[in-house]
């Protein structure tokens, strides 16, 4: 072993120290420039300032500070939808999509070009007016689109549509809501309403069947329901309201109403201090039901002044003188 690595005495290789290198010991290692920290931007510290605002919310709303519970969080910037901008060839290809509309068309129903609107990107509709008769206010719409960083415009779809002022069926409504007191033909039906407002139960179900239908016979109504205060209320406004009530030219021109008159039969119950069911067979209004201030012209209780005829003398003829009648020749 050589005196440079031979260990000296008493002591152990753990103890020994390397020698030091002189090439490293000569050179200074330069000190790293600290870098200063960057200004955030305005945007930057908008959005660490709503983290930190919703971060506080959702402790107040945990319950975790309740210091914090009034804390208002901004609501975030709902981005806007970019508006597509018209593309210049789809734009130019107005031809293109006449000759799709006529190929649609029928009888050169296809007029004059409207406008055209960017549908999205690289996407344009063409409106043509509609010539079909019975079409006034539509459009032929066709919607041409090129592909990207293509020169060649194709053609998506033709349609007629309705423009702002076109003239189109009403809205459609169910027959529950279009039907109209008189559409009721002598052979249709009309479905039963389980929930009907204007009706209510004739009496309370006890759940025994016998003893309701014994219960309902007994009542005298024969009815499973009547009409509701609700349904009474409509009637009465619909029948004061119409055509035999105390406003119409016939009532008016009575001379006294139908409640004194002796054809008028009152109804039964609270709807009789009200109307009543004229029955006589010269009023025009026999067989229904009347209020009681209407009037026509067939009261039991009124007149006319009746105006006596001079009787007609009979006529005299002297048939004796033949002198007193012009004989007249019938050939001449």
């Amino acid at each position: 072993m050589s005196e440079a690595t031979a260990p000296l005495d008493g002591a152990t290789p753990e103890a020994v120290e390397a020698p030091e290198a002189p090439e490293a010991a000569a050179v200074e290692v330069p000190a790293k420039r600290a870098r200063r920290p960057r200004k955030p931007t305005p945007a930057a510290a908008a959005a660490v300032e709503l983290a930190a605002a919703e971060e506080v919310a959702e402790d107040a709303g945990a319950g975790e500070h309740p210091e914090t519970a009034g804390v208002e969080v901004p609501a975030k910037r709902a981005r806007r939808p970019r508006k597509p901008t018209l593309d210049a060839a789809a734009a130019a290809a107005v031809d293109l999509a006449r000759t799709a509309a006529e190929e649609v068309a029928e009888d050169d129903s296809v007029g004059e070009h409207l406008e055209a609107t960017a549908e999205g990107d690289r996407i344009v509709s063409h409106a043509f007016a509609c010539l079909l008769p019975g079409y006034r206010g539509w459009r032929w719409t066709v919607t041409v689109t090129r592909a990207s960083r293509a020169r060649n415009v194709t053609v998506n779809e033709v349609c007629l549509l309705p423009g702002e002022d076109a003239l189109r069926a009403p809205e459609w409504l169910p027959w529950s809501e279009r039907i109209a007191p008189g559409d009721v033909g002598p052979q249709d039906t009309l479905p039963r309403k389980a929930d009907d407002p204007l009706l209510e139960q004739g009496y309370e179900a006890t759940g025994d069947a016998e003893a309701d239908e014994l219960a309902l016979w007994e009542l005298g109504l024969g009815r499973e329901r009547v009409l509701s205060p609700l349904g009474r209320d409509e009637a009465a406004t619909r029948w004061y309201d119409g055509d035999r009530g105390p406003r119409t030219e016939i009532a008016e021109n009575a001379k006294a109403p139908c409640s004194t008159c002796g054809f008028f039969l009152p109804l039964a119950g609270s709807l009789r201090q009200v109307f009543g069911v004229c029955a006589n067979e010269w009023s025009p209004e026999d067989a229904r039901v009347v209020s009681a201030d209407h009037g026509c012209g067939a009261h039991s209780e009124t007149d006319v002044e009746v105006v006596a005829d001079a009787p007609a003398s009979p006529l005299v003829v002297d048939d004796l003188d033949p002198a007193a009648f012009e004989l007249v020749d019938p050939s001449s």
